[in-house]
C-alpha cells in the first residue's frame, strides 16, 4: 500500500540531473524484444547465406570419417589429438560465420537503443539481485505482468506459425519419406528459413510496442515527487560551482544583449578607450536618453567598434564618460544631473549632421 502511495505521489517529470545520474549508473531504457528480434534476423541470415554451403563443407570434410570409420588412424595419443583438431576445425568453420552474425545482430540492437558506456555499478554485487523478496516483487509486479503477457503472445504466435507452416508443407514432408536421403537437409533448411521468416514478421509489432513501452516505463520509474524536486533545486542552488556558473551565464547573456543593442544607439560617449556609454534618444517622444550599453576597457573598445561599424556617432568626452560610467546602469534613463551635458552633445550632433562625431 505504501508503495502504491509512493508511486502516486511521483507526479513530476524527472529532472535532467536525475536522468543523468540514472544513465551514469547504467539505468537505461532497454528492450529485450529488440535484441531477440535481432537474434532472429541473424539466424535467418545465417540459414539463408551460410547454413547450406557450410553444411556441405562440413559433410564433405566428415565424409571420410563416416564412410570408412575403420580406416581412421588411432594408434597413439598424437593420432587422437590430430583427429580431434581436424573435427574441431571443421565444426569451427561451420559455426564461426553463424556465431559472428548472431553476435553482430545483438550488438547492433543494443547500440541502436543506447550509447555504449562503462558502468561499474551494473556489475557490483547487490543483495536485491539475489533477494527472494525482490525476485518475488519482480515476478508479480507490473513489469512481471508485462513480461508474462509478452511471453504468452510469443508462445501463441510461434505455435500458430508452426501449425500453419507444417500444414502447408504437409505434402512435402510426406514426400520426403520416399525421397533420396540427400534431399532431406535441403527440405529441412527451407522449412527452417520459412519458419524463422514468419516469426520475424509476426514479432515486428511486438518489438515496436516494447521499444515504446520500455522508454515510457523507464521515464515513469524516474518520476519525482514535489519534495524531491524542491530538494534537488535547493542542492543545485546551494552549490557554489553551480551558482558561479549561473552568474557567468547571466552576465554573458546580458553582455550579448547589450552588444546587440549598440547599433540602434543615437550616440556613444567615450573616454576614449577606457570607458564607453551608448545612449538612445527619441527626438519625437523626447524625455531623457536611455542607456543601451556601457563598458570599460575591452568591452568599451568593442562597443566603440560596433558603433563605428554601424555609423553611430562616437563623442570623446573623458570626464563625462568617466562620471556616467559610475552613476548609470544599462536599460535605465540617465540621471537628471547629466541632462545638460548630454543635451549639449545631442544639440551639437543634430546641428552639425551625421559627421559631427567624426
Amino acid at each position: 500500500m505504501s508503495e502504491d502511495n509512493d508511486k502516486d505521489s511521483k507526479t513530476e517529470e524527472a529532472s535532467e540531473k536525475k536522468i543523468s545520474d540514472a544513465l551514469e549508473k547504467g539505468n537505461v531504457p532497454f528492450s529485450r524484444e529488440a535484441t531477440l528480434f535481432a537474434s532472429l534476423v541473424g539466424i535467418l541470415v545465417s540459414l539463408s547465406l551460410f547454413a547450406g554451403p557450410q553444411a556441405s563443407l562440413l559433410s564433405g570434410g566428415l565424409s571420410r570419417f563416416l564412410d570408412d570409420p575403420g580406416g581412421v588412424r588411432l594408434f597413439s595419443g598424437e593420432d587422437a589429438v590430430a583427429l580431434f583438431w581436424t573435427a574441431f576445425t571443421l565444426a569451427a568453420r561451420f559455426l564461426l560465420p553463424i556465431v559472428v552474425v548472431l553476435a553482430a545482430g545483438g550488438l547492433v540492437a543494443s547500440l541502436m537503443q543506447n550509447q555504449p558506456r562503462m558502468v561499474g555499478e551494473r556489475i557490483r554485487p547487490q543483495w536485491s539481485r539475489v533477494s527472494p523478496a525482490a525476485g518475488w516483487k519482480r515476478i508479480f509486479g507490473k513489469r512481471g505482468h508485462v513480461e508474462f503477457g509478452k511471453s504468452v503472445f510469443k508462445f501463441a504466435a510461434i505455435s500458430l506459425i508452426c501449425v500453419l507452416l507444417l500444414m502447408s508443407a504437409k505434402d512435402s514432408i510426406i514426400g520426403a519419406m520416399s525421397s533420396e536421403p540427400n534431399q532431406i537437409p535441403s527440405l529441412l533448411l527451407g522449412l527452417a528459413v520459412r519458419l524463422v521468416s514468419a516469426i520475424c514478421v509476426a514479432t515486428i509489432a511486438l518489438v515496436c510496442i516494447d521499444l515504446v513501452w520500455s522508454r515510457l516505463s523507464w521515464r515513469s520509474e524516474l518520476r519525482m515527487t514535489k519534495q524531491e524536486v524542491k530538494e534537488e533545486f535547493k542542492q543545485a542552488e546551494g552549490d557554489p560551482i553551480v551558482k558561479a556558473r549561473l552568474r557567468s551565464l547571466a552576465k554573458e547573456r546580458a553582455r550579448h544583449r547589450m552588444m546587440n543593442a549598440v547599433p540602434r544607439a543615437s550616440l556613444v560617449i567615450a573616454n576614449p578607450t577606457h570607458y564607453a556609454i551608448a545612449l538612445y534618444y527619441d527626438r519625437v517622444k523626447g524625455g531623457a536618453p536611455l542607456v543601451l550599453a556601457k563598458g570599460a576597457d575591452l568591452i568599451a573598445l568593442k562597443i566603440r567598434a560596433i558603433a563605428e561599424s554601424h555609423g553611430v556617432p562616437v563623442i570623446e568626452d573623458r570626464a563625462l564618460a568617466r562620471a556616467m560610467y559610475d552613476a548609470i546602469e544599462v536599460d535605465q534613463w540617465i540621471p537628471q544631473g547629466f541632462y545638460r551635458p548630454v543635451a549639449k552633445i545631442l544639440y551639437f550632433l543634430y546641428a552639425r549632421g551625421p559627421d559631427a562625431g567624426k
